[in-house]
């Protein structure tokens, strides 16, 4: 059985409004950028999304804990923000409702184009800062992208997840959609570069700003100084 609940809490005050969403994915990457963007343009919750039952439990070592997850709709100034947070809908039949969720949304509020985001695990060591490599809903769409001079996914692959599978839903409902996933190595840690690297081109696409980027260096040299020495089995699979 399918449970997830949605409340309406308000009416956003938008028109065509640009909607970004994305979820908890490799590196965290996906929430930490939804995260800036609703800290940075003081969003706020007009629909909330709970699971019914949760995907996992919090060992804290010794005893647990039930997580109370949920996911919001926000809203500022001719955007809407979904997503962030922590984990994804435990099965793909939740996964697909969600999407369907997001997708209804959009109609409502007349959205144009959707953006989502996560990581690109790669075993190749990162020179410098990660890249963000983008792809699209359509040809047409990519091609005006790269006259930007913006990267697109280097080779084909199966994007798993709602940060990939949200673009086959625009897709197939007319809405534009493109999908911006930066470099990463180790998945199993924040990835505040990551985050970065994706900010800066997601302002490039949309010719807006989001915030000063400094608090994610220095979150950046936190966890670098922290996990420096520790080893870490990467997962082996690129995605969302």
């Amino acid at each position: 059985m399918i449970s997830v609940d949605f409340i309406q809490k308000s009416e956003p005050t938008v028109s065509k409004p640009l909607l970004i969403a994305a979820m908890q994915d490799m590196g965290d990457v996906g929430s930490i950028v939804i995260d800036f963007i609703n800290s940075n343009l003081n969003t706020s919750i007009f629909r909330e999304v709970q699971p019914s039952y949760p995907a996992y439990v919090i060992d804290h070592g010794g005893y647990i804990d039930v997580p109370e997850d949920k996911w919001d709709y926000r809203s500022a100034k001719d955007i809407i923000v979904f997503g962030g947070g922590s984990g994804q809908p435990s099965s793909t039949e939740e996964l697909n409702v969600l999407c369907h969720d997001v997708i209804n949304v959009a109609k409502k509020y007349s959205t144009r184009f959707i953006y989502t985001f996560g990581g690109f695990h790669t075993q190749k060591p990162i020179d410098g800062e990660p890249k963000t490599f983008i792809t699209t809903t359509s040809k047409d769409l990519t091609d005006q992208v790269r006259k930007l001079g913006i990267l697109t996914t280097p080779e084909a692959s199966i994007i798993t997840g709602f940060n990939g599978l949200i673009l086959g839903f625009a897709k197939m409902n007319g809405i534009q959609g493109i999908g911006l996933y930066a470099e990463l190595n180790e998945p199993k840690i924040p990835q505040y570069r990551s985050a970065k690297s994706i900010l800066k081109t997601l302002e490039k696409l949309t010719y807006r700003k989001f915030g000063d980027t400094s608090d994610l260096d220095s979150m950046a040299k936190d966890v670098e100084s922290r996990s420096r020495g520790k080893r870490f089995d990467p997962d082996q699979s690129y995605s969302a």
